[in-house]
């Protein structure tokens, strides 16, 4: 059973299950136990499951390793700790690994000195950097405390030597859990845990997890279930114990008046300023580049504060020895600031920070509080965040985060289930364990929360697929890897290099890398994966200031040709971190009570005092929303939770475009668009371009585009079918193929020591996509591949609920005719002629059509 923990020990309490140097030690450290220590440790103690949600600097991972760490302290001075594992520790990050690692020898460093005898606990990282010697030596002195990674645990489980050292196995400690639960890597984890237990029976699940929401999934994700019923789980929850001050900050007083040249020194002068108030700022930009750009920008703009001895950048492209360089100036207090894109989110241990600023919108509350919570580290002390803006688009999600966090809402996680491909690598590393009764191993399988709906069929698919029962596959190389006896209904595995493929090849993260691009075979210029997944056949973008029609992809090269217009494709779309559809709902409901605002004539300043107190902006922050939103309102129509505005628009050279205003989170748009943009393409044979934001999305053609008629032919009920015909030629598809084949391991990266090329993977993977297609076009690893797409990348789900809205007439569909866009459209349809502009042409070309919008606006209130 999930329950909410409602007991609080008092530290007299607490003292009574420690040991006296543990005791000790503690006082010399530390006044008190914090609330998530009160409510936890003695729990962990009596080996009760336990998930504790608390902010960043409110010791969690203290409260998870005291108790064990007075248990093995007992087991010592009785001469009981013998040479075995008795406590997993798994993060998300090898960082972090390395982080618990240093932390740890603190007080098992300490308490030896208090002690004056050496308690013999010992500690230790095992993770793909682990060499070879280290791994010998662990084997003839095994960690108690093993600090480890997903991927590594699954080795581990097959490795017949090191195995036995984990018998004694008592506590695992899954810390960041959040981090996991929306991804294949939680699903690989996940199903690790539950084969561990099968070897070594019940142990103690501790979870460590920052801001989320549902707590009550989180917990069913981290203990799984028993004869389908969830295992026990306690829930600590003192999420809201910290204080915030957190403020959405606009450096102008109206952002669209402004321009960008002027927006962009307010920025740069409001961030130095906050920099210089405070000791240590971590500042957050979303992407890489961003990072970048803001760490020359302030060298170069503020030579007198900044160099490169007290200012750096953190993020996933920089060389680890860079990164750790950060990190330990960081933790040393020689930086004013860091400038991270989202590498910092976790709870690597930085030192101390006072102040975290948020350059635009992080897309979700809970990233939010995950950001701003690296401040005020020290346990009592406030976590200060501001959040700087210069898009009103920006502004309003901004404000409406702010809103949030005051108000405590926060998205709910959405957990993968039924993943094929984590499937098949798992059975494969459970066959290598030991020959298996097929039913006990389906068992086995639906006692993880992210598979206990498998349906039997799926489950025997895999099997089969693994079996080689497609026997067509070995025309590519794709041989058997299992053995089935469905008369004694067992299986186990084949082959002698069983163990090494595993070993080498297990994981979840699929290799990545820049994608070449190529004019008549001549390279121009690189794009990122993500960016390329985006792309369809004739789509147009923008690479070096020119603008490039996408012709082919032959593994990690595109071929493209000159092409002329707006892009469809623009060139910031791949940096960009989704709009949760929580947060996108409550922006909605936001519009709609502004609208009735609008429309029972209130004065510019009763709607700034609302929104200064409603959304806890400032001043300049009130008046760019008050223009924005009055524009819109009195220009066309304000898009709401109960109204879909569809606006039609003819663009230069008589380019049609039809404009949804679907504020549901780029997710959503981009199942949406594909699925109305595929049933006009076959019901009228007309050639669609696709373009989508988390505000909405818009179709072009050169033709008439029958947009509305699109858009209402959606059928809830054959709306996942339809989405799955629309994505079947795309390269998302053939790219998560690969993925997907990858972690199959239908293809292999490395092979009797090679290593194979992204490249090589990925032209492998597109081919074999199309063979399996021919076979079985059910085969179930094309199916995870399809599911991924949809429910992963996209989201099928929400965009579900928005179609039956909208034949349950909750929401209405409202048509507008427009000259120039309207003030919501205009970030949409303009972004793509803005990628081709100079910085001057952009600020003009802006400043032209608000003027004209304007103009356009008092001649209607004139009429009226």
């Amino acid at each position: 059973m999930i329950k909410r923990q409602t007991k609080s020990y008092t530290k007299k309490e607490i003292y009574k299950i420690f040991h006296p140097l543990v005791k000790k030690w503690f006082d010399l450290n530390f006044k008190d136990f914090t609330p998530a220590q009160k409510q936890s440790i003695v729990d962990i103690h009596k080996q009760n499951n336990i998930l504790i949600s608390s902010p960043t600097g409110s010791g969690k991972t203290l409260t998870a390793f005291l108790s064990i760490i007075s248990e093995l302290i007992f087991l010592s001075e009785r001469g009981e700790l013998e040479d075995n594992v008795y406590c997993i520790y798994i993060s998300p990050l090898k960082a972090l690994d390395n982080d618990i690692d240093r932390n740890l020898d603190i007080p098992l460093k300490e308490i030896e000195k208090i002690a004056n005898w050496d308690t013999g606990i010992r500690k230790a990282v095992r993770t793909g950097d682990t060499t070879q010697y280290q791994r010998s030596k662990m084997l003839k002195k095994p960690p108690h405390i093993l600090i480890t990674t997903p991927e590594t645990l699954s080795i581990l489980l097959v490795a017949p030597k090191f195995k036995e050292k984990l018998v004694n196995v008592k506590y695992v400690i899954v810390d960041e859990i959040h981090s996991f639960a929306e991804n294949k890597r939680g699903v690989d984890l996940n199903l690790s845990l539950e084969r561990l237990q099968h070897l070594i029976g019940n142990f103690t699940r501790i979870g460590l997890s920052a801001t989320v929401s549902p707590l009550e999934k989180i917990a069913n994700f981290l203990v799984g279930f028993e004869y389908g019923v969830p295992r026990d789980c306690l829930i600590v929850d003192v999420n809201y114990l910290k204080k915030l001050d957190i403020e959405v900050i606009s450096p102008v007083d109206d952002i669209v008046i402004a321009d960008s040249e002027e927006t962009r020194l307010a920025m740069y002068n409001l961030l130095d300023e906050l920099i210089c108030k405070h000791k240590t700022t971590l500042v957050f930009t979303n992407t890489r580049s961003g990072a970048e750009s803001v760490l020359y920008n302030l060298i170069k703009m503020f030579p007198e504060h900044y160099n490169t001895n007290n200012i750096m950048n953190h993020h996933s492209s920089l060389s680890k020895e860079r990164r750790l360089l950060t990190e330990e100036s960081l933790k040393k207090g020689k930086l004013k600031s860091v400038i991270s894109s989202t590498s910092l989110e976790l709870g690597i241990d930085i030192g101390y920070i006072d102040l975290v600023v948020l350059i635009n919108s992080p897309k979700s509350v809970s990233r939010a509080l995950q950001r701003i919570g690296r401040s005020g580290h020290k346990i009592g002390e406030k976590s200060k965040g501001r959040i700087l803006v210069t898009d009103r688009d920006d502004l309003v999600e901004c404000s409406i985060i702010l809103k949030s966090i005051k108000d405590n809402k926060i998205e709910k996680l959405r957990i993968i289930k039924n993943s094929l491909d984590v499937l098949s690598q798992h059975i494969y590393g459970m066959a290598i364990e030991n020959v298996w009764d097929i039913d006990y191993c389906y068992d086995v399988i639906r006692k993880s929360y992210n598979y206990v709906d498998l349906s039997r069929d799926e489950y025997e698919d895999v099997l089969s697929y693994l079996a080689g029962e497609y026997i067509e596959l070995e025309d590519r190389y794709i041989y058997p890897k299992i053995w089935i006896d469905y008369d004694k209904n067992i299986f186990g595995k084949k082959g002698r290099l069983a163990r090494v493929i595993y070993s080498t090849n297990v994981g979840t993260i699929p290799d990545s890398s820049n994608v070449l691009v190529k004019l008549e075979n001549n390279p121009i210029g690189k794009i990122n994966h993500e960016f390329m997944d985006k792309l369809k056949k004739g789509d147009t973008f923008v690479l070096g200031g020119s603008i490039y029609r996408f012709n082919y992809s032959k593994g990690m090269t595109i071929n493209v040709s000159p092409a002329s217009g707006p892009p469809t494709i623009p060139s910031w779309f791949s940096g960009q971190l989704p709009l949760s559809f929580e947060l996108a709902i409550e922006i909605q409901r936001f519009r709609r009570i502004l609208e009735t605002k609008f429309q029972a004539k209130r004065t510019k300043k009763e709607i700034m005092d609302f929104l200064k107190e409603y959304l806890y902006i400032d001043e300049f922050g009130a008046n760019s929303l008050y223009e924005y939103f009055n524009e819109q309102y009195n220009y066309a129509i304000i898009p709401t939770n109960k109204i879909l505005l569809i606006e039609y628009y003819t663009g230069f050279g008589g380019k049609k475009f039809v404009i949804f205003h679907s504020l549901y989170g780029r997710k959503v748009n981009d199942a949406l668009s594909r699925a109305v943009a595929y049933l006009i393409s076959e019901k009228y044979n007309v050639d669609i371009t696709i373009s989508i934001s988390d505000n909405g999305f818009y179709l072009s053609s050169d033709n008439k585009i029958y947009g509305l008629e699109g858009f209402k032919s959606l059928k809830s009920e054959t709306f996942k079918d339809t989405l799955i015909k629309a994505i079947e030629k795309t390269e998302i598809l053939s790219s998560r193929f690969r993925h997907c084949a990858g972690r199959s391991l239908m293809t292999l990266r490395k092979y009797k020591g090679k290593e194979k090329s992204v490249g090589r993977q990925q032209v492998r993977g597109k081919i074999l996509k199309n063979f399996v297609e021919e076979i079985d076009n059910d085969f179930p690893i094309l199916k995870e591949s399809r599911r991924e797409v949809i429910e992963d990348y996209m989201d099928v789900y929400n965009a579900k609920k928005v179609i039956e809205q909208i034949g349950s007439k909750e929401m209405e569909i409202k048509t507008i005719n427009t000259i120039i866009p309207s003030p919501f459209g205009f970030n949409l349809v303009s972004q793509g002629y803005l990628d081709v502009l100079s910085p001057n042409d952009k600020a003009s070309f802006v400043k032209r059509t608000h003027k004209a919008i304007l103009k356009k606006i008092k001649e209607k209130l004139n009429d009226d």
